[in-house]
């Protein structure tokens, strides 16, 4: 395997990082230490950057407009977006755009025009509904919103939990079980927040100052028939798919992170003196940025070959979930090691390395937590046999 940036690679990295450099960084020595939005006229001068970049619409397929790039650079391009303190979650708050529901490129033509253009556009903002109360970590077992055909349209009573941005979103994607249990059952229906019997009840805060996710409960939701996202009973393979795409990306975006804390305790160790001597010249700091070394070594290799085989067209779920078992777990354990290595000013929100620490933390179970990945290894590895 030749993991080697093509020219063309190196200067879309060159270009995010200067970005990145330039515009972000500069930008939040005057925002609070857990903003993760900007000014809407700061945010469209930063899109007219990204878009004579040619790198607006990350995650958006060249058709609609997304720019035409394969996984690996995307990969290169996560890694860069997320230097920087809001890069977890808010990578370069959000100037590179993205196709937030990508399953929505599944849609009919009339559900395009209704809800995906507009979303494409940022005239409308959409959720994505999957996990409940009973559990997210097997959702296609878990799943108990119901809803029952009547007429020409469907009726769904349930409740959907750590749903982000319900509270402000038009729309949003619902899985609800359709038929018998197992995958099979559930379907995805494209629903309006403005409909009677949606509603938000309430917001679940978690390590994320700025941040929430939602609670939903839907009673007696009328949903045209017309708002199936594919076909009936085939929710569970739209969202496994784009998941396991999407995963690749959210793992670089944990490497990027890592990455400069990784500098930063470098640049740390060389200039703080204890006892007489810089850091640097102590073994057991040596050995920390050693083993960082390691992990943020390990995992970039892990996360290109995963994008490398969804590029060549083969098998990935097993690679992506490996590359975000790995870069969630180590990518943790360098912000750790960096935060030791700071000491005091470690934990400090003059610094960025108390947000990763608690976003990290969050990383190791969002986009399904690290036992979970670890579960779907072991099950494509043996054959399927595990249930």
């Amino acid at each position: 395997m030749d993991f080697a940036l093509t020219p063309e690679q190196t200067m879309v990295v060159d270009m995010v990082r200067r970005f990145v450099r330039e515009e972000i960084l500069p930008l939040e020595e005057s925002l609070d230490a857990d903003a993760e939005e900007v000014a809407p006229g700061v945010l469209a001068r930063l899109v007219d950057r990204t878009r004579e970049m040619g790198l607006y619409g990350l995650d958006t397929p060249a058709e609609y407009g997304g720019p035409d790039i394969d996984m690996v650079t995307r990969a290169l391009i996560a890694m860069e977006c997320s230097r920087h303190r809001a890069g977890l979650y808010a990578p370069c708050y959000q100037a590179f755009g993205g196709a937030r529901q990508a399953q929505l490129f599944e849609a009919t033509d009339v559900q395009k025009e209704r809800y995906l253009y507009p979303m494409l556009r940022g005239e409308k903002r959409a959720f994505f509904a999957l996990s409940e109360p009973s559990g997210g970590s097997d959702p296609a077992r878990a799943i108990r919103t119901r809803a029952v055909r009547d007429g020409d349209a469907w009726v769904l009573n349930g409740t959907k939990l750590w749903i982000s941005g319900a509270d402000r979103a038009d729309y949003g994607l619902v899985f609800a079980r359709t038929g018998g249990p197992g995958r099979s059952g559930v379907t995805a229906f494209i629903v309006e927040t403005h409909w009677p019997g949606f509603n938000v009840t309430r917001v679940v805060h978690t390590l994320r100052s700025s941040k929430y996710a939602t609670e939903i409960h839907m009673e007696d939701l009328r949903v045209p028939h017309e708002n199936i996202l594919g076909r009936e009973g085939g929710g569970f393979e739209i969202a496994n798919d784009r998941l396991a795409r999407q995963r690749i990306p959210y793992a670089a975006e944990c490497l990027g992170v890592a990455m400069e804390a990784h500098r930063m305790a470098i640049d740390y160790a060389r200039i703080r003196e204890t006892f007489g001597a810089p850091l640097a010249h102590r073994q057991g700091i040596q050995w920390m940025l050693v083993e960082n070394e390691i992990d943020i070594r390990s995992a970039r290799l892990l996360v290109l070959d995963a994008a490398a085989r969804a590029d060549r067209g083969e098998p990935f779920r097993t690679e992506s979930a490996i590359a975000k078992l790995v870069c969630a777990e180590n990518g943790f354990k360098v912000v750790d090691r960096a935060m030791q290595i700071h000491g005091g000013l470690g934990v400090a929100k003059d610094l960025p390395l108390e947000r990763w620490f608690r976003e990290m933390r969050i990383r190791r179970i969002g986009e399904g937590p690290s036992e979970v990945q670890k579960h779907v290894i072991a099950r494509d590895i043996i054959g399927g046999s595990l249930r």
